[in-house]
């Protein structure tokens, strides 16, 4: 077995693009490899800012031959069939045999594929994959750029090193042979060096001051900044991503402190950390306490002379820069009140069909307030008439400033801090701490590490600046399509749930969406009671709906989408959660639910009782007595009777979900009748088991007791069986048999009461 050395030099690869063009280069070298009936026994790949290099180790010396046989047409075909099997084998008349089938006789050819050595293969390999390489951007360069079809790489290459098992592979890229010469470290090598083979390699590049392995530069640099912060007594502040970067910048690094102006600590130090990781690349450092100092850590691509000193010197001069004007947007933005940035938002276009960005902040104050005085957030300390209001104005007042620092000078030099600066700009001007908090934290959460908040001001604000996105952009048909989410309304939807889930809101959705458009509808129609997919049926309107208007049809039709969106969002979330996709599938299909926590809690009750040994009991027994109901088309009757004269029965099981409830109760009535006969042993346990466990049950789902349900429903797993096992479901007596199948209807629907079982896999 073979192992191959492959690196392609160039002009330094930015770092945020080595990652994937390791994972790319694997990706297709492995592609070239199967296409050649080949598989290497281990791939490794790796990058620094001057190289992106694999070796593949376990390679054959060569393909075996191959010994094709292949029937063609039939032997009185047209000549023109035969002229094209013949040149899709590249053999003569003579090569074909005649044999005789069932069908006719037809033409075979035997092709002879002869092995190939790996050298060959990867030869015609490697240019290929530099051809095609997926470069986010690329570029070409020289005298060949001018080509109909040039070679296009992230940067020019300058080398290229390709050894199988130490001899050199021979090939040529945009006038680049193929060798095994390379360089090392930019300023710290002596020059060009050879290299031996793929063992040899990484060896020999560290002679040269080049660190191969990321991971290895990322230890390197996280151990010197470190040991930097320690020696001054001070502690790093750890940041994975910078981490990351810093290595795909250096070669060879070298962590140093350094220091800025004391003053400049004045500054939020989200703007600090901010210029010195966005613009500087620079870790932060923090005191014993954790607070923000005047030291950063910056990370050398070489060992100076003078250990340091002037990159030091230089670094701090170029971040006094970046401090500076940091500093100036810091107080020119504070000498304009919220309220007159907020002004300017009516110039910016927030979508064209939904208007201004003061347009939606004026949706968004309506809902916060809406959300506080229905009773949906309520205040920490209680609910008096004076902490709802105080606490509805406290909502609509962060939501009318909460958008007001885009238009400030520090947001646009620091679009990340958006948010954050107008937290920091409302306590400056002496707002209420919870609408100064609200202000910052409206954005959260943004994603899966992300904090919620909990603060009700903030909560308010965050929802319903997070619906009015949602539905607003759903309304004008800016959906989600396949992996496109322009919008970020999946990420809108998570963090909705997320907010209700991790919070003390209890906020049915659907007079929620009924209400939230304020644009102009052509025909307004009171909302009706409607039946919904997905959640389940919502009737009457919320008590503010003059606040937001009425909704047309149209809207109506918005409205359940977006809460069939809720559901699917659900269904995808508490997959990734480790929640078996049968069990989401039970609870969901129940439908009459648009309450988050209250569906969410049904599915970890679920859960939970599917990992005891009734769960799966239960199930046995309720797919039984399912399936018999299904296999006797049994419908719930008033008698047991069945007219002869044709007449129709009084009561079926009627297709409309809104009388399901009317249609349980008249057969859990008839259950209790005298059955007009003894019942059997079991069949009377059956019936007294139920007759305990239904209204347990119902009871607890009621007061949203799940695990209770359950337990009660446990109850029931020992007379099922006992009744299966001893009593005649299908007797000949009519009477006992509809009796029965009743009976049945009961267990069943009883179990419906806290999940649908038949989704469920068993």
């Amino acid at each position: 077995m073979a192992d191959f050395l492959l690196e392609l030099r160039s002009e330094e690869i930015p770092a945020r693009m080595q990652q994937k063009a390791c994972a790319d280069l694997e990706r297709l070298f492995a592609a070239a490899l199967a296409d050649a009936g080949v598989e290497a026994e281990r791939l490794t790949t790796h990058a620094t800012p001057r190289r992106l290099a694999l070796i593949a180790r376990g390679l054959p010396a060569e393909t075996a031959a191959v010994s094709e046989e292949r029937r063609g047409p039939r032997t009185d075909a047209p000549d023109k069939a035969l002229d094209g099997f013949l040149r899709s084998t590249g053999l003569t008349r003579d090569d074909l045999e005649a044999r005789e089938e069932k069908k006719g006789s037809f033409w075979y050819a035997r092709i002879e594929t002869p092995g190939r050595d790996m050298a060959t293969i990867l030869a015609q390999a490697v240019p290929d994959i530099v051809r095609n390489f997926p470069w986010p951007k690329s570029m070409r360069w020289g005298a060949a750029s001018v080509e109909a079809e040039p070679v296009r790489w992230v940067r020019p290459l300058q080398g290229i090193v390709a050894l199988l098992d130490g001899e050199v592979v021979p090939f040529e890229i945009a006038g680049i042979a193929s060798g095994r010469t390379t360089r090392g470290h930019r300023f710290m090598s002596s020059g060009d060096f050879e290299i031996a083979d793929a063992d040899d390699y990484a060896d020999r590049l560290a002679a040269a001051h080049v660190i191969l392995s990321a991971d290895e530069r990322q230890d390197a640099i996280f151990a010197g900044a470190t040991e930097a912060a320690d020696e001054a007594g001070l502690t790093l502040i750890e940041d994975a991503e910078l981490l990351s970067e810093n290595a795909g910048l250096t070669e060879w690094p070298v962590p140093l402190l350094g220091r800025f102006d004391e003053e400049f600590l004045q500054l939020p130090p989200e703007v600090i950390q901010l210029a010195m990781k966005t613009h500087q690349k620079y870790f932060a450092v923090a005191d014993a306490d954790g607070t923000l100092t005047n030291a950063f850590v910056c990370t050398a691509n070489i060992e100076a002379a003078d250990n340091g000193r002037r990159i030091v010197a230089g670094n701090e001069k170029v971040l006094a820069a970046r401090l500076s004007d940091a500093r100036f947007f810091w107080d020119q933005d504070r000498k304009t009140r919220l309220e007159q940035h907020a002004e300017r938002l009516k110039d910016i276009v927030f979508h064209e069909k939904l208007g201004t960005v003061a347009d939606k902040v004026d949706r968004v104050a309506k809902l916060a307030r809406w959300l506080v005085e229905e009773g949906i957030i309520a205040p920490a300390a209680g609910g008096s008439e004076d902490a709802v209001a105080r606490l509805a104005d406290q909502a609509e007042r962060a939501a009318r400033l909460a958008k007001a620092d885009l238009v400030a000078g520090m947001v646009y030099e620091f679009p990340e801090l958006q948010g954050i600066m107008g937290g920091y700009y409302a306590r400056a001007q002496g707002e209420d701490d919870a609408v100064a908090d609200a202000v910052r934290d409206h954005y959260k959460p943004v994603g899966q590490s992300d904090d919620v908040p909990t603060a009700p001001v903030t909560v308010a604000v965050s929802l319903a600046d997070k619906f009015d996105t949602l539905v607003s952009m759903w309304s004008v048909g800016e959906k989600p399509t396949g992996s496109k989410d322009p919008f970020a309304l999946r990420r809108s939807a998570l963090a909705i749930i997320r907010l209700l889930v991790t919070g003390p809101v209890r906020l049915p959705l659907m007079p929620l969406l009924q209400n939230l458009d304020e644009s102009a509808q052509a025909d307004r129609l009171a909302y009706k009671s409607q039946k919904i997919s997905g959640f389940g049926s919502v009737s009457g309107r919320i008590s503010t709906a003059d606040a937001f208007g009425s909704y047309d049809q149209k809207f109506d039709h918005v409205a359940f989408e977006v809460l069939d969106f809720f559901a699917d969002r659900l269904k995808v979330q508490q997959r990734e959660a480790g929640v078996r996709h049968d069990l989401i599938d039970a609870v969901f299909a129940l439908g009459g639910e648009d309450d988050i926590v209250r569906l969410l809690a049904r599915v970890k009750a679920l859960q939970a009782f599917m990992d005891t040994p009734e769960g799966p009991a239960l199930l046995a027994g309720y797919k039984r007595a399912a399936n018999i109901l299904k296999k006797e088309k049994w419908t719930a009757r008033e008698r047991t009777d069945i007219p002869e004269t044709g007449e129709e029965d009084p009561l079926v099981l009627v297709d409309d979900p809104a009388m399901k409830d009317v249609v349980a109760a008249m057969v859990e009535e008839r259950a209790h009748h005298h059955l007009g006969y003894d019942a059997e042993p079991a069949e009377a346990d059956l019936i007294a088991a139920l007759d305990k466990a239904e209204p347990s049950a119902r009871k607890a789902v009621d007061e949203e007791r799940f695990e209770d349900a359950m337990a009660a429903l446990a109850a029931l797993r020992v007379p099922i069986d006992a009744f299966f096992e001893q009593v005649t479901v299908n007797d000949e007596d009519a009477q006992k048999r509809d009796a029965r199948l009743a009976l049945l209807a009961r267990v069943r629907d009883a179990v419906h009461r806290v999940a649908d079982f038949s989704q469920i896999e068993g």
